[in-house]
């Protein structure tokens, strides 16, 4: 299995030994980069993983309700049937 951290130790070193000139231009670059990424991500609207949590949970808590409510209507409608069968 391959060692984050011995990955990063060997970009380490081989950054610090780049000259000065290319070391500027591949972190512009990165920062730039960076920049772009977060831009389009955020024109495409995406939602936080704590707010999808937050969605899943008032989602399964609906789902809940609606199960009891389907039950209970059932049961009034069992119990219309029979007083329709007595009258």
């Amino acid at each position: 299995m391959i060692n984050p951290a011995k990955i990063e130790e060997i970009a380490k070193q081989i950054s610090s030994n780049m000259p000065q000139g290319v070391r500027n231009l591949a972190e512009t670059f990165e920062a730039k980069t960076k920049q772009a990424i977060q831009t389009k991500l955020t024109e495409m609207d995406f939602v936080s993983r704590e707010e999808f949590d937050i969605q899943s949970k008032v989602l399964i808590r609906t789902r809940e309700k609606l199960t009891e409510l389907e039950a209970k209507v059932a049961e009034l409608e069992a119990k219309l049937d029979k007083q329709s069968d007595v009258e």
